[in-house]
């Protein structure tokens, strides 16, 4: 009989008799060993590492909105108008690069209609933002719009900070992996691995205190005090997660 026909005669005697996968797999290395052949690769491993860290929020977005009503379409775009451009003017000389930037948005005009179906008059309603690192800035400037009502506020991290804080997770993440994979490659009887695939992730969690800046409320911006509004923009928890397989090693 061929030493592989023989090999294989005894892992199916050995199989009927109860033994499990791992010793038929040690049993075959074993054998192979012995008659000359080729022993299997390496065993795999498939895992993963993570790091996390919180971090403040550092950018902060207020929406503002005016809403005009009219018997005329016309008369409704222009009063839209003229709130909005005396805004943006405000605005604008408050912005200064990544501190605060302005910008416009939803500007909109729909018929309303009378019990009889026919168009009985117009409303309109146009849309600003205020966004930047500039905390006390933004919140200043935002009270200062009159027409505009604050509609919604929230943080979020900045460019900058999401790339400078990811950049170290990712390094800690590696780190971390490569660890465990010689820490697990010991523990199962190897002196080293070989890294074969991996992936990494980022990911954001909500972590601490919400914007308390009056979100979701419609509040007359001529009613708002001149000093800035409180804010409090929270934490956010990054995290970085590597997977991969490992091929451990003799």
């Amino acid at each position: 009989m061929k030493i592989r026909d023989c090999l294989g005669a005894r892992l199916r005697l050995s199989a009927r008799r109860g033994l499990s996968a791992g010793a038929l797999l040690m049993a075959a290395a074993v054998q192979a060993q012995t008659a000359g052949l080729p022993a299997p690769a390496g065993h795999q491993m498939n895992f993963s590492a993570s790091a996390q860290m919180q971090v403040p929020r550092d950018q902060l977005g207020v929406s503002l909105q005016v809403m005009r009503e009219g018997s005329d379409a016309a008369q409704v775009q222009n009063a839209l108008k003229q709130v909005l451009d005396a805004a943006l003017a405000e605005a604008r000389r408050a912005a200064e690069g990544a501190a605060m930037t302005v910008r416009t948005s939803g500007f909109s005009i729909q018929p309303r209609y009378g019990r009889d179906g026919r168009i009985a008059g117009w409303a309109g309603s146009a849309g600003l933002t205020l966004e930047g690192r500039d905390v006390a800035r933004i919140a200043a400037t935002a009270t200062r719009l009159n027409g505009l009502s604050i509609v919604s506020t929230s943080y979020a991290l900045s460019r900058e900070a999401r790339e400078r804080h990811e950049s170290a997770l990712t390094e800690q993440a590696i780190r971390r992996f490569r660890e465990r994979a010689e820490e697990m490659s010991r523990q199962f009887g190897y002196t080293g691995f070989v890294v074969r695939e991996v992936t990494v992730q980022d990911a954001e969690t909500e972590a601490g205190a919400r914007p308390v800046m009056m979100a979701r409320m419609a509040v007359a911006a001529e009613a708002l005090p001149a000093t800035p509004l409180p804010t409090e923009g929270g934490q956010a928890t990054l995290g970085v997660t590597v997977q991969g397989t490992v091929t451990m090693t003799r």
